[in-house]
């Protein structure tokens, strides 16, 4: 069974065939937009990388603007990284409006079986934590398999912006 772990340099091949997966598509939760694919292969600028990850969940550190507080998670089985997920500690515009709490990516082999609805279950506890009683998670008006997934965790439709389903959590 798939658990969310926090990023670590241990997992360095397994999370670039992850990323190689994607084929350059965003992977929502995963962080480290700056970063190429040709840079993370090598291990010491991965390692920057996943320091970075871990560091952007302490408010006190310095942040690109509209970017806020995350929490950076990888979802793992075994020794493979299967996806991403990030708790955004607090919303500004764009994440009320397209983005959300909590954003997850599963690598195109690994979908399907239903590790997108666990990671979100196990975050959920992880965002009441933080002091999020009510989670915002958003996915694209065209993906069903997102939108199955919000739903079996409690998801409620609040409304469409920008291309984007809004659903609400109860997380108390």
């Amino acid at each position: 069974m798939a658990t969310l772990m926090t990023p670590n340099v241990d997992f360095h091949s397994s999370w670039l065939e992850a990323a190689v997966e994607f084929d350059g598509v965003h992977r929502d939760g995963g962080g480290g937009e700056d970063w190429s694919l040709d840079d993370l292969r090598d291990p010491l600028h991965f390692e920057r990388f996943v320091d970075e990850l871990l560091v952007a969940a302490l408010p006190e550190s310095p942040r690109k603007p509209g970017y806020v507080t995350c929490t950076y998670l990888w979802i793992v089985e075994a020794d493979v990284v299967l996806g991403s997920l990030a708790i955004r500690h607090e919303l500004n515009d764009f994440l009320l409006n397209e983005g959300g709490h909590i954003g997850y990516s599963v690598r195109p082999s690994a979908r399907r079986r239903g590790h997108a609805a666990q990671a979100l279950n196990d975050a959920l506890p992880m965002a009441h934590d933080l002091g999020i009683s009510r989670v915002l998670v958003t996915c694209d008006e065209d993906n069903a398999g997102s939108r199955a997934t919000i739903v079996k965790n409690g998801g409620v439709y609040e409304d469409s912006r920008k291309g984007k389903r809004r659903y609400w959590i109860n997380n108390r």
